[in-house]
């Protein structure tokens, strides 16, 4: 069976380039901003898999489960003070995130 090495690596880049696009277009949502930064951790994970596969190494199949664990880490405390700042002030726009300041 041969794969199409291309394929994999273009998938990769269009999936960090949609995140890296969804933060640039729009910086007013932190909602947004925390999808497309998921979007970019997967994108790399991806990437570590596939060329995990190409060089026959499990290392970046261990690495990915490393990036896995921390993309799940900042998702669920971004969304908690994500849910906690929508409780106080009643929208999540990024302009008035100065409040957050200590």
């Amino acid at each position: 069976m041969v794969i199409d090495f291309t394929l994999f690596f273009t998938f990769a880049i269009l999936l960090f380039g949609i995140g890296l696009w969804g933060i640039i277009l729009n910086r007013k949502n932190l909602l947004f901003i925390i999808m497309s930064i998921e979007l970019m951790l997967l994108a790399i994970n991806f990437e570590f898999l596939f060329f995990s596969v190409v060089i026959d190494d499990f290392m970046g199949q261990v690495f990915s489960l490393f990036v896995l664990t921390v993309a799940a880490a900042e998702a669920s405390i971004g969304l908690a003070i994500l849910v906690i700042y929508y409780r106080l002030h009643g929208n999540i726009a990024v302009t008035s995130l100065n409040a957050l300041k200590g």
